[in-house]
Formats: structure tokens, C-alpha cells, sequence
């Protein structure tokens, strides 16, 4: 992503927002790039949100550059561009610095103010997504549950990607991130950035968005919402592996009188022809998949959502008619990505954008069947009184990180209840699931509000 010599931070949010814009819209196959939207419309959206949801949320640009040695990003070989202010002019200005090995750059947009501009000194792109990759495999490593072999990566990147912006956030009261992350770094669990006393998540609802042009930001309170429950345990495809616990999660959120009510698609039942007629009959404003999904290289029609009978393609995912009027959330519980590869990770992050729904909550690896129910069954106990889907998501991690959510003699102990397991899990006796592991997968793409 290359950070043009501009003169105010309007033009650099931008320049920044059209490039990110531009690479989703290609990937996604979009009929038309939308308007890019400007900084004052930015954080007018982001005011909006505030007042609806009383959130104090920012939006941060996570870019890796190349190095002005090798790509010419400034005009002298050199120097490359920093954001700064002018104290005698009063405004912001583009100055040159000495380069420096640094290709990580973070743009912070609060809600009101100018943009924070920060390079990252002597960290190189290279070193990022290695780091990256590495914290990503301990982390989801199920072998690794009893240890915190991931700490190391997971302090780093937090100096490196949160640290020079936490005065600034602190500052500015932010309690809500949405991430607009450069295409080698969508793979990282950023809940579990830790900053040697906490995780990230501990601090601050997260989201994962492909480009704010792409979202759709309209806020809505979802205790409305219908949801429309659909999965399987087991596939006419002798090659996916069954997900014992789909039923038992689907009935875990739609169990309770006072909470979501809905409609539930299950076994053979869970078609894409019935996924059509469900929503053409009532608008559900929640749809949530316990199924397997794949994010993998190669084009849209590489990866899928995997029904009881066929492979539902993400090129085809239009066809349910998602967008019209929106879906609120989609929910894919059994999804993965594959690391580290650019056409994965933009099919990933702009899952949302392509189902025509305004968010998504899906997991960057297969967590286990126990994992996957224990945390969607939080999830919605949280939905139902939290501000924003985002923190929703952030109060149900939690609640596993500490402990509040277990697994005991075959049961599931939530926040809201106690729920029987299939068969296939009831031999788990009492297993805690404080690791990341079974939480910092989970993400909300999309809009997080």
C-alpha cells in the first residue's frame, strides 16, 4: 500500500482509504467501486455511531509500505513522508524524515480532531508478517492449549501495531477499534495482542473492516431481529468432517423464551433453495451457519460455505438475496482461512461486503465443536444486551478468558444456562477453554457496530 506525498490529512486518510477500497472491489468482483468516502464524512459516521450506540469509536489503518530505497515512495531516495502539525500554520502537513528500515505505518481517525499518523522505526514488512504468521500458528496450535508459547509474538506485535497509538487512544476515550489491516496481516488474531498485563480485548471491542467505503455503518438495535438457525452435523460430502454439536449450538441460542426468536434449518432441511424461501418469507436480521466454510487461494469460486448438500461458493453467495433488504448479521461459526495468502484473506474480510449483509462473525481457524458452542452460546446471552455487535463479541471472549464459561461433567456452564452436549462431547468431562485458542478466532468483519 503506497502512501502518496500529500499535503493535509484529509488527503492522506483518502489516498489510504481509496487504495484499500480499490483492492476489495476488484477482488470481490463488484458490479461498481462506491464513492470513496472523505475524512469529514468518516468521522461524521463515526459521531453518528457514537450517539446511537454510546461508543467512543476509531477507525485504524494498519499499512505495510515499501521502502523508499526500493519503490520510490518520496521524492528524494532518502527521506519517505510523515504526517505532522504545524504549530504556526495550525494545520497538518506532509514533512520529510530520514528513512528508515520502517515499512509499518498506523493512521488512527478518531471521531473528531485530526488523523494520527505514526511510523513504526526500524520495523520492516518482512519482520511483520513472520511475526505474524508465527504468533497465528501457536496460538491455533490445539496441542499448545496448556501453554502461553504465543506470549512472545503476541507482546510484540502490540508494540508494534498498538503501542504507539495507546496514548492516542487513551486520550481520545476510544473503547471501539475497527481495523482496516494491509492484505498480509488479516490472518492475526488481534484479540490476543497482549501488552504484558492484558490482552487487547481486555481494553477494547475489536472489528475487522475491508474498507470503510465498502461498509455499510447504519446503525440498528438487533434485539428485533429474527434469527434464521441452519447447519448440519453431517454432509453428503464424504470429505468434510461431521460438527457433532450444530444442532445443540443452534438450539443453545434459541432456546430461551425472553431472548431470539426464530426459524432453524437443520440436516437435509439446511438447502440452499430453503436458505431462499426462509428469507423471501421473513426478513431474519440474523443468519447463523453452524457449518463448515473455507477461505482459500484462488478466486471467489475457490472458496465455499458448505451446505448439507453442495458447496455453496462465495461467487454465488449473492443468489440468497441476503442484501435485500440487508442481513444485520451473518454468522459462519465453523469457517477458516488460509494464512497468509492474499486472495483468502481479502474473500475473509470482505465476506460481509459480498453476502450483502452489513456484519459477519467468523473464525480465522476450525476451533474445536466445544470451543465453537460455548462461545456462540455467550455471544448471543451478550448480543441481546450489548451496544454493538463488536462488543458483544469482545464480553462473550472474555467470559471464556476468565473462566465464566466451562465445560463440566457433559454440560456447557454460560452466563446463560446450562446446556446438555451432543454424545461425542460428553466424554470432555470438565475442560476450562481460557486458552485464545478458543476465543481470539472469532471475528466480526464488516461492520462491528
Amino acid at each position: 500500500m503506497n502512501i502518496p506525498v500529500v499535503s493535509t490529512a484529509t488527503t492522506v486518510f483518502s489516498a489510504v482509504e481509496d487504495t484499500v477500497t480499490n483492492q476489495f472491489t476488484s477482488h470481490l468482483d463488484l458490479a461498481e467501486k462506491p464513492k470513496t468516502v472523505t475524512l469529514p464524512q468518516a468521522q461524521d459516521a463515526l459521531r453518528q455511531i457514537a450517539t446511537a450506540a454510546g461508543v467512543r469509536p476509531a477507525l485504524l489503518y494498519v499499512m505495510l509500505t515499501p521502502r523508499p530505497a526500493d519503490q520510490n515512495l518520496s521524492r528524494e531516495a532518502n527521506t519517505q513522508p510523515e504526517l505532522s502539525f504545524d504549530p504556526v500554520a495550525g494545520k497538518p502537513i506532509i514533512r520529510q524524515v530520514p528513512a528508515t528500515a520502517s515499512d509499518l505505518q498506523l493512521l488512527l481517525v478518531p471521531s473528531s480532531g485530526n488523523p494520527i499518523f505514526r511510523r513504526v522505526p526500524g520495523v520492516t514488512r518482512e519482520a511483520v508478517i513472520q511475526l505474524g504468521k508465527e504468533f497465528r500458528n501457536e496460538v491455533s496450535d490445539p496441542s499448545k492449549i496448556r501453554t502461553d508459547s504465543y506470549l512472545p509474538a503476541a507482546q510484540q506485535l502490540y508494540r508494534w501495531l498498538i503501542a504507539p497509538i495507546a496514548a492516542d487512544l487513551k486520550a481520545q476515550k476510544i473503547d471501539s477499534i475497527s481495523f482496516i489491516m494491509d492484505t498480509p496481516l488479516r490472518f492475526i488474531p488481534l484479540a490476543a495482542l497482549h501488552d504484558g498485563k492484558q490482552f487487547l480485548v481486555e481494553q477494547y471491542s475489536i472489528g475487522l473492516m475491508p474498507s470503510l467505503s465498502l461498509t455499510d455503518l447504519r446503525y440498528s438495535n438487533l434485539r428485533a431481529a429474527k434469527v434464521l438457525g441452519a447447519g448440519a452435523s453431517t454432509f453428503t460430502d464424504p470429505n468434510q468432517n461431521r460438527l457433532p454439536a450444530a444442532q445443540e449450538e443452534i438450539a443453545t441460542i434459541l432456546s430461551a423464551k425472553d431472548r431470539w426468536q426464530g426459524t432453524r434449518l437443520l440436516e437435509q432441511r439446511f438447502t440452499r433453495s430453503n436458505l431462499v424461501a426462509e428469507r423471501q418469507a421473513q426478513p431474519f436480521g440474523i443468519i447463523h451457519l453452524a457449518t463448515h466454510g473455507e477461505f482459500v487461494p484462488g478466486k471467489l469460486s475457490e472458496s465455499y460455505i458448505q451446505l448439507a448438500d453442495e458447496k455453496l461458493r462465495l461467487d454465488q453467495i449473492r443468489q440468497l438475496n441476503w442484501n435485500d433488504p440487508p442481513v444485520e448479521l451473518v454468522v459462519l461459526s465453523a469457517c477458516r482461512m488460509a494464512v497468509g495468502n492474499e486472495d483468502a484473506e481479502l474473500g475473509f474480510a470482505g465476506f460481509a461486503v459480498k453476502a450483502g449483509a452489513k456484519s459477519a462473525l467468523a473464525s480465522l481457524w476450525n476451533v474445536s465443536d466445544e470451543g465453537t458452542m460455548a462461545l456462540m452460546a455467550e455471544f448471543y446471552q451478550q448480543l441481546w444486551h450489548a451496544p454493538v455487535k463488536a462488543e458483544a463479541l469482545r464480553r462473550a471472549q472474555i467470559a471464556l478468558l476468565q473462566g465464566k464459561v466451562t465445560l463440566r461433567q457433559g454440560k456447557l456452564i454460560s452466563s446463560n444456562g446450562t446446556f446438555d452436549l451432543p454424545p461425542e462431547l460428553t466424554q470432555l468431562g470438565t475442560k476450562e477453554l481460557t486458552h485464545p485458542y478458543f476465543w481470539s478466532a472469532f471475528t466480526i468483519v464488516g461492520s462491528p457496530w
